[in-house]
């Protein structure tokens, strides 16, 4: 079976990729809409390259956010072990990190959402 990333990647480290992409998707979006609205002679007056900025590094956050949410389905072994994981094994840990890191990749993806909405309702800078 093709891989997509090796299997040594899968480590602790994987089990926050996916809230560290939220987090900067926020700072990225927000940081860049008050910059926007309040420097307009900056980066000019067109509220739609907001718009079109915002919804591209909404979809590259999500893209990154399923692609860690497929890792950690792998990690989780395709869901053929029923949580709980609670035995003080190496597969269990790995499991239960596997499956964690699926519940985390879901929570953010819905955060990457709720976080670019404001984009889709609002037309222009409120002062």
């Amino acid at each position: 079976m093709w891989r997509m990333l090796p299997k040594e990647i899968e480590s602790l480290w994987t089990l926050f990729t996916a809230p560290v992409v939220w987090a900067l998707h926020f700072l990225i979006c927000y940081v860049g809409a008050a910059i926007f609205c309040e420097k307009p002679e900056f980066l000019g007056t067109d509220f739609n390259k907001l718009r079109i900025a915002v919804g591209a590094v909404t979809l590259l956050a999500l893209a990154m956010i399923v692609t860690s949410a497929l890792l950690a389905w792998r990690q989780w072994g395709f869901g053929t072990g029923d949580p709980p994981h609670d035995n003080p094994t190496r597969r269990d840990r790995t499991l239960f990190q596997g499956y964690a890191t699926l519940l985390l990749s879901g929570l953010s993806f819905v955060a990457v959402i709720f976080t670019a909405l404001p984009a889709l309702f609002f037309t222009e800078c409120l002062r």
